[in-house]
This record gives structure tokens, C-alpha cells and sequence, in this order.
């Protein structure tokens, strides 16, 4: 049924979105937590080299006849790591260089404005294919009496951070790949999760179906027994008179009740029977027109009939009379004394018959107008119950449609009244408008 195919969808829908924010912030938990810890080791490492060569310069400026063995406090091993040795005026001492391709990149930021003194710092520079080189560098000062000088030490990253780039690909791809996995696990899981709530639904439709044949006729009886007893001349009083009109209304309520469920119940079960045949919507229109105008006029609504013509399609006429006949009973009993009902045979096409039922009554608010058309929703329950409304109308409205391949649009303001628009397909087999 398209209840438990909607509930299923929305379970693995929701089961869905919460795993996807889950592997969201696990994946950026993950790349920030490895970016981290790469940036952590390399600047630990570019550190102690800045530190050992500021030891070997220390030493050079205080020992300046001997010779320096930089290697024991300068070990290279990694030929991208470079360095250079700067006076407070920019006079170049002694380096390690960068690679040409860097070289340039890394002058422009031996700069006290980029890099200060103890800072370490990643920068950023598109080569000449565009794709884009990392350079971590530091700088340390060295103070030793009136001598300054600055020390840049740098190391190309470029590799250590594409490869954390294609890690966190990779985890894209294994997240979006466990989100389909757990998507499919969830939607078959949801399923099995229905199936006991389907067959309790299942025995609830069984027996409300049931319970409504059987109710049939005893309603009957008792409705007829009513009509011999107001027959009888031997009742003459009022009281007993009136009891018997009250019966007869309470029975016509329960009757319609009953019928209104067994179409449910007949709907759901796809045992709804339809006679197809040609039909006119504009007679149609106007003997509900008939049939309700004196039930509008006991509470002095004008009913009104616009823009009535033939118009030949194909459809259950039964079925479409009852259609009509519920939404024109809605727009009656929802309109206070004194309102009007317009029903409009609007401007049909070639392929869609159109009408209308518009009321100047309460109006529907904005989050009510998706639910009007489930079982047994009523926007106001207290008013509904005074005007013997049980729920079903709506419903009974869209079983009918769905028969029919037909539309409903509902387009209503709080205060301001509701009109429903209802689209019927005309059959390619079907007379046009005449």
C-alpha cells in the first residue's frame, strides 16, 4: 500500500540523512586530525633543524678561525629542507638553497611581515603547471652581543599534503560507498520493521470492511421500522414524532458512515468497481446544483452555478457525481450563514476537463492543507462533529480521482474561504466539447 511505501521511503530517508551527517563529520574529523599530526611532525622537524643550525652559526660568530664541521649540527637528509642565513639589513650569509622551481617562492617569504620569529607557517604557491606547491618554513633570530641575524628554514610539502589530499578523497569515496551500503541495509531493514504493522493494519481494514457489511442491514431495518412508526396514525404525539425524526437523522449518519467505510475499505483492497462510460461533467454540475440548493438555502448560502456547458468524457458517472456532491457539501457546510458557493466549469483543454468549488467560508491554514485529504483528519474536530463530519469526504474524494487519473488543488486563506479545482483526463476515445 502507498502508506507503508511512503512510511518505508521516509524511514530510509531519515535513516539515511543521519548516517550522511555522521560520515560528514567523521571524514573531516579524520582529515583535520591528519592534518594535524602532519603539520605537528614537519614543524617539529623544521624546528630542530633551525635550532641546530642557529647552534652552528652561534659558534661560527664566536669561533670565527675555526673550522665547522656543519654536519654535526646540520644533518640534511631530506634534500627538500633548505635554509638561509640572513644580517638585519639583508645581507645573505650562508644557505642551503631550495629548489629552483621553490627558490623563488621561498625569498618572497623570508619576509618579518609573513614569517615572524618562532612562527612556523605553510604557504601556498600555484607553479607553473598551476597545480599548487606547500612550503612550511620558520625563521629563529640569533642575538650575540651587537651581532643580529635571521635564520629561514623551510622544507617542500607539497608531496605530504597531496598525498593527504588523495587520503581524504579516498575517504569520500569509501564514505559515499558506505552510505549507499548502509542506504540499502536500512531501506531493507525499514521493511521488515513495516511488516508487522502492515499485517495488524491489514486485519484492521479486514474487519472495518466486514463490520461495514454487516452493519448494513440491520441500519436498514431500523430505518425502515422508523418510517412505519412516523406512519402510523396511531402516534400522534410530539414528543414520540420528534424522537423518531431525531432516530431517523442518527441513523442517516451512521448509514453514511458505514458506506463511506466500506469504500475505504473496498479502496484499499483494489475492489472498487468502476463503470466506465461516456459522462457529461456540465449535466452533472448542474443536477448537484439541484440536489444542494436546498440544504444552501436553509442557511441562507447562495449556491451558484457558473459557466455550465457539455462537456463529454469518460468516467464512472456514480462515482463522479459523489465527487462533486462531497465537495460541494464541504464548501456548504463550512460556510457561515449568509456566504456563497461558486461552482465554475472552468475553461477546459483538449486533454483535461476543469471545474471548481469555491466557498466563502473558514478557510484552511497553510500546514492543514496537505493532511485534509487523509482518513479521518479534520481541521477542526469540535466543528466537525456539530456538523456531522466524520473525516472520510476528502478521502473518498482522492480514492475517486486516483480512479480516474484525475487532480485536486486546494487553494485557501484562513478567514478568506477555500476552492478546490479538480482535473479530470478527457479519454482520447471521448467526443470533444461541443
Amino acid at each position: 500500500m502507498e502508506i507503508f511505501r511512503n512510511s518505508r521511503l521516509r524511514l530510509t530517508f531519515a535513516y539515511s540523512l543521519m548516517m550522511s551527517i555522521f560520515l560528514v563529520v567523521l571524514i573531516f574529523v579524520v582529515h583535520k586530525t591528519m592534518d594535524w599530526s602532519m603539520f605537528s611532525e614537519q614543524a617539529r622537524e623544521i624546528s630542530d633543524a633551525a635550532d641546530n643550525i642557529a647552534e652552528t652559526q652561534v659558534y661560527y660568530v664566536q669561533h670565527p678561525n675555526v673550522s665547522v664541521d656543519e654536519n654535526r649540527f646540520y644533518k640534511n637528509s631530506n634534500d627538500r629542507l633548505f635554509f638561509y642565513i640572513f644580517t638585519r639589513d639583508g645581507q645573505l650569509l650562508d644557505f642551503v638553497r631550495a629548489s629552483f622551481r621553490v627558490e623563488p617562492f621561498v625569498l618572497d617569504s623570508m619576509n618579518p611581515e609573513k614569517l615572524s620569529s618562532g612562527e612556523v607557517k605553510v604557504f601556498d604557491y600555484p607553479n607553473e603547471t598551476g597545480r599548487i606547491t606547500n612550503i612550511m618554513m620558520t625563521a629563529k633570530e640569533i642575538h650575540i652581543g651587537e651581532i643580529n641575524q635571521i635564520i629561514y628554514v623551510g622544507k617542500d610539502v607539497t608531496a605530504l599534503y597531496s598525498g593527504l589530499q588523495k587520503a581524504t578523497y579516498a575517504l569520500i569515496f569509501l564514505g559515499v560507498l558506505a552510505l549507499i551500503i548502509a542506504t540499502v541495509i536500512g531501506h531493507f531493514m525499514a521493511g521488515r520493521a513495516i511488516i508487522p504493522m502492515k499485517e495488524a493494519y491489514d486485519k484492521q481494514r479486514q474487519f472495518a470492511a466486514d463490520a461495514s457489511h454487516e452493519l448494513r442491514t440491520p441500519l436498514a431495518v431500523v430505518m425502515a421500522s422508523a418510517d412505519l412508526l412516523l406512519a402510523d396514525p396511531s402516534i400522534q404525539n410530539p414528543f414520540l414524532k420528534e424522537i423518531l425524526g431525531d432516530l431517523k437523522d442518527e441513523v442517516k449518519k451512521m448509514s453514511k458512515l458505514v458506506s463511506d467505510l466500506l469504500m475505504v475499505a473496498r479502496s484499499d483492497n483494489n475492489a472498487l468497481k468502476v463503470k466506465m462510460q461516456k459522462i457529461d461533467l456540465g449535466k452533472l454540475l448542474e443536477q448537484n446544483i439541484r440536489m444542494m440548493t436546498p440544504l444552501a438555502e436553509k442557511k441562507e448560502i447562495a449556491l451558484i452555478g457558473e459557466n455550465f456547458r457539455k462537456m463529454i468524457l469518460i468516467g464512472d458517472e456514480q462515482k463522479i457525481k459523489q465527487l462533486i456532491l462531497i465537495l460541494v457539501d464541504n464548501a456548504i457546510k463550512y460556510t457561515p450563514n449568509g456566504g456563497k458557493v461558486i461552482v465554475r466549469h472552468e475553461k477546459s483543454e483538449s486533454t483535461r476537463a476543469i471545474f471548481s468549488v469555491q466557498d466563502s467560508g473558514i478557510g484552511i491554514a497553510p500546514e492543514d492543507q496537505e493532511k485534509i485529504f487523509e482518513r479521518f483528519y479534520r481541521v477542526d474536530k469540535a466543528r466537525s462533529r456539530e456538523m456531522g463530519g466524520n473525516g472520510l469526504g476528502l478521502a473518498i474524494a482522492m480514492e475517486i480521482l486516483k480512479l480516474h487519473d484525475g487532480k485536486i488543488f486546494v487553494d485557501s486563506e484562513l478567514g478568506h474561504g477555500t476552492k478546490f479545482t479538480v482535473e479530470l483526463k478527457i479519454k482520447k476515445d471521448a467526443p470533444k466539447e461541443e
